[in-house]
């Protein structure tokens, strides 16, 4: 079903041209569809010209006695379609404004993009027809200048095609109001709400008509430049509530954040450290040093704000393949506003050698749920994922993500050399690269510590190890080399784990932190 979502307000002259064109638009292109329009407190006649299109086309109506602004009457329409689908994942709904400024025609591209895989979809007013004051025209090119939204020219035009798991998921839990602002505001902070749930926001070109309107713009330009500026906080937050926590969505600790098709360049070796696997000497303790047990408590911060928290454990002694395996479990879970993700990491690495064995990864991410699981083979070269029938080379002494920071800490790490790494068990995603930038001094979980420096840094991947985030791990600088803090740069700020808890006991508990 697709429901295209129409606010009125004393638009009795064109509303009903637009609603034809609409059915138009569905005879050409079939489609189910159904019109839910509101009238907001109109004065006009529009109340008539809608009650004789009601009785002829799939429509439904709400009124408004008083008039209450776009705004909450575009956000009324939305909950409504919400409210009516049974399918959220497949339904969608277009938002089209009923003064002819926006031309129905475009619909049909709109909601073949949102068939073909896209949940956001913003037909931009980049072109126009017909004369426009001079300053309308200027506002109409600063203004999204001054409320931007990343990967869209145009967040102001008002006609987007939505897909109702989006919405649903964007909207608050409490029933507060998803739209804060008002007018063009309004409809750049609906892009930026929902763009931060979307898997995929494309674009479509389309052409602002004046040579169809029948009335002068309701706001004059300067006003409408003003409240721009003013909404500017608004829309900055609702881009920073999605982005912010991409930190979790990529997994606190992984390197799961690469793209599948990163692919690292064999023949490029840049003058470093070689790091081979840590295997133990014939009266030495097991390769794996770690005490069953151990778990590591973090919270995580933007600016002032906690975002979440994490743990890592050592979570026991079990047997993979008729070997010997130690068993880590990182945990991950924060939210924010409209997001919340729960992420569970699982990793099995051999006792006597710290080759992976078996990686899981469960992840529930704004309300979906997935499982990745791989088999590992150190021995044979080889790995399998579960589900998918493949089976694909992996490198010697083979790494997961959850064991790759356990297994820095094994490592000799001296300050200023840098170190680069080929042990991740996927190869395309190599090499990982450790630099050792010094020695700090750190407060956390009760206490000072004396840190060990690390700049971890992946050349052709993206998340908290990109190249531009600049990352940073404080290791604790004695034989146990705990993962006291790590710090990454995103586009809208800092994002920074701390310790809140370490204890090396089976029996839980531990207090602050360990001396």
């Amino acid at each position: 079903m697709i429901y295209v979502c129409v606010p009125v307000h004393n638009e009795a002259r064109t509303v009903g041209l637009v609603l034809w064109k609409v059915r138009q638009v569905f005879t050409a292109f079939p489609r189910e569809y159904q019109l839910l329009v509101l009238d907001d407190g109109s004065t006009d006649g529009t109340a008539e010209v809608l009650a004789s299109y009601a009785k002829v086309l799939p429509m439904s109506v709400v009124t408004h006695r008083e008039r209450r602004g776009y705004a909450r009457s575009l956000e009324e329409l939305l909950r409504l379609a919400l409210q009516q689908s049974d399918r959220a994942k497949r339904d969608c709904v277009v938002t089209l404004h009923a003064d002819f400024v926006h031309s129905p025609e475009g619909m049909d591209e709109m909601v073949k993009r949102i068939e073909a895989g896209a949940d956001l979809v913003v037909a931009e007013l980049l072109e126009q027809r017909g004369e426009a004051p001079r300053a309308l025209r200027w506002a109409r090119r600063w203004t999204p200048r001054l409320l931007r939204v990343p990967g869209v020219k145009d967040p102001l035009s008002g006609f987007v095609a939505l897909r109702l798991i989006v919405l649903r998921q964007a909207l608050r839990q409490d029933g507060a109001a998803l739209l804060t602002t008002d007018g063009w505001c309004a409809n750049a902070e609906l892009v930026a709400r929902l763009a931060g749930h979307a898997r995929r926001v494309d674009t479509v070109p389309a052409a602002a008509r004046y040579d169809l309107a029948q009335r002068p713009p309701r706001v004059p330009p300067w006003r409408r430049l003003l409240a721009a500026w003013q909404a500017r906080p608004v829309i900055r937050a609702a881009r920073t509530s999605a982005a912010l926590l991409l930190f979790f969505a990529f997994g606190a600790f992984g390197l799961e954040a690469q793209g599948d098709t990163a692919a690292a360049d064999s023949s490029r070796r840049d003058p470093a450290v070689p790091i081979g696997a840590i295997a133990p000497a014939p009266d030495a303790p097991a390769a794996v040093p770690f005490p069953v047990g151990e778990r590591l408590v973090y919270g995580a911060r933007f600016g002032p704000f906690s975002v979440g928290g994490a743990t890592m454990e050592v979570a026991g002694i079990d047997t993979v393949r008729g070997r010997e395996t130690v068993h880590f479990v990182f945990h991950v879970s924060g939210g924010a506003l409209w997001y919340h993700l729960d992420q569970t990491l699982q990793s099995w690495v051999g006792r006597d050698d710290f080759q992976s064995r078996r990686y899981w990864n469960a992840t529930e991410e704004k309300g979906k749920h997935w499982e990745r699981k791989f088999e590992i083979f150190p021995d044979s070269g080889f790995y399998r994922e579960a589900g998918p029938d493949t089976t694909a080379p992996t490198v010697a002494n083979p790494l997961d993500d959850a064991a790759f920071l356990y297994w820095i800490r094994t490592v000799p790490l001296e300050i200023g050399k840098r170190y680069e790494f080929e042990r991740y068990f996927r190869p395309e995603r190599n090499p990982v690269i450790v630099e050792v930038l010094g020695k700090d001094k750190v407060s956390v979980a009760g206490r000072k510590w004396s840190a060990i420096v690390v700049r971890p840094r992946i050349p052709h991947g993206g998340g908290i190890f990109a190249e531009k985030a600049d990352a940073r791990i404080w290791l604790s600088d004695d034989d146990r080399r705990i993962m006291l803090a790590l710090q990454s740069t995103f586009s809208f700020g800092q994002v920074t784990l701390k310790l809140k808890q370490y204890s090396d006991s089976g029996a839980g508990g531990g207090g602050g932190g360990r001396p």
